[in-house]
């Protein structure tokens, strides 16, 4: 069996952060139910890049789910939710703050009705605060929460992640927070809201650049890929063009000195340990970057690996999802999907000893498990479901 097997989770949310988390549940082996609009489903649906049917983008965040179609604003679509929610153990939802309260959804609704519900409202700013109200997207919460001021080359503008850092480092919190709260529901017998803010978790990822303020009052600068306390650690380029990077602490720098020929300037005082080479960057840094460029990169990092010095080369996507060593790992897989046929995904990254691995299974069709659900879960008549969809409930 799967860790997760026999957990219920009611997902009521969209796009990006949640949909990610309730996946990674879902792999584990939870059973996770996804209410989308009826008609059009989640927006992502809709995103690019499309597919004979669907979305690539829907793809990534929802396999393994059943879909369900539901009316939220429908006072019978809510009363369906109320069911579901009864024999839950988890509801997430990402509505605007007050919105489900507005339904009659919220914590306090649903947890009288289940004890043990674990609610996660996730929201850009949180159910508090000055923010509660105000709109924001994942980029917004990299602007404000500091990540993006890092993040560039020195002398130059703020520059993205070129991924959607915010939204993808929330579904991981939020997942932390579901099994959290499942575990605490072990030793207490009762679930709990979990307010959870966008915001609040990019600002919790800023750990080494706050210490460094917090320490020394700095604010840091952009660095490019290069390391504020750490010299060197840094993105090089090679002879045919190609990108490596290495990061190198004391005990690996003599061993990358003489790989390189530069075994006596590397034996200097002012570059023995990492504080000095902290404090002398602008003269270490070219020297490695114009020895380094006379290298071909496959050379350099075999002859860097022969001596156990930390180094990569700086794939882009298609090098990484076609490596050996991911192969072997058996990081890419496939499902295959009505009308698109077989598409490649990527599995969790767990490798267990004691329960089943992680199963990449396809993401539901719109509305395909509505009547399955509602008939196995709620007992409900095929009658009563027609009765709901004449109402526009479902």
């Amino acid at each position: 069996m799967r860790p997760l097997e026999g957990l219920v989770v009611l997902d009521l949310a969209r796009v990006l952060a949640c949909p990610f988390a309730s996946m990674i549940l879902a792999e584990l082996g939870a059973s996770v139910i996804k209410v989308e609009q009826p008609g059009t489903g989640d927006e992502t649906r809709s995103f690019e890049p499309q597919l004979a049917v669907d979305s690539a983008y829907y793809f990534a965040c929802n396999r393994s789910k059943e879909s369900i179609t539901v009316n939220l604003r429908a006072k019978e679509g809510q009363q369906v939710i109320r069911e579901l929610a009864a024999k839950s153990d988890v509801l997430v939802e990402n509505f605007p703050a007050g919105t489900f309260k507005r339904y009659g959804l919220d914590y306090a609704a649903l947890s009288a009705l289940n004890a043990k519900l674990v609610y996660v409202s996730c929201t850009g700013f949180g159910q508090t605060g000055p923010y509660k109200h105000k709109k924001g997207y994942d980029t917004v919460f990299q602007a404000m929460g500091g990540l993006m001021s890092l993040t560039g080359e020195k002398g130059g503008g703020p520059v993205k992640p070129g991924l959607p850092v915010a939204d993808l480092t929330s579904g991981l919190w939020v997942a932390i927070a579901i099994l959290a709260s499942i575990a605490g529901r072990e030793k207490t017998g009762k679930g709990c809201h979990v307010d959870f803010s966008m915001l609040d978790a990019q600002v919790s990822l800023l750990t080494l650049a706050a210490a460094r303020y917090f320490a020394l009052g700095e604010v840091p600068p952009r660095l490019g890929t290069e390391h504020p306390g750490r010299v060197p650690t840094a993105t090089f380029c090679c002879s045919d063009g190609k990108y490596l990077h290495i990061t190198a602490s004391d005990q690996h720098w003599a061993p990358l000195c003489k790989a390189l020929g530069l075994q006596e300037w590397g034996e200097q005082d002012k570059f023995s340990d990492n504080a000095r080479r902290v404090a002398n960057r602008e003269q270490v840094m070219p020297i490695l970057t114009s020895t380094i460029v006379q290298w071909e990169r496959d050379e350099l990092i075999a002859a860097l690996d022969a001596v156990e010095v930390p180094v990569g080369p700086v794939n882009d996507v298609a090098e990484i999802l076609s490596d050996p060593h991911v192969a072997a790992r058996g990081l890419v897989g496939e499902f295959d999907y009505p009308g698109v046929g077989l598409f490649k995904a990527l599995g969790l990254p767990y490798k267990f000893e004691g329960f089943e691995d992680p199963k990449i299974g396809r993401p539901p069709t719109l509305g395909e498990h509505t009547e399955h659900v509602l008939k196995s879960r709620l007992g409900y008549s095929a009658a009563k479901i027609a009765q709901l969809r004449e109402a526009k409930a479902l």
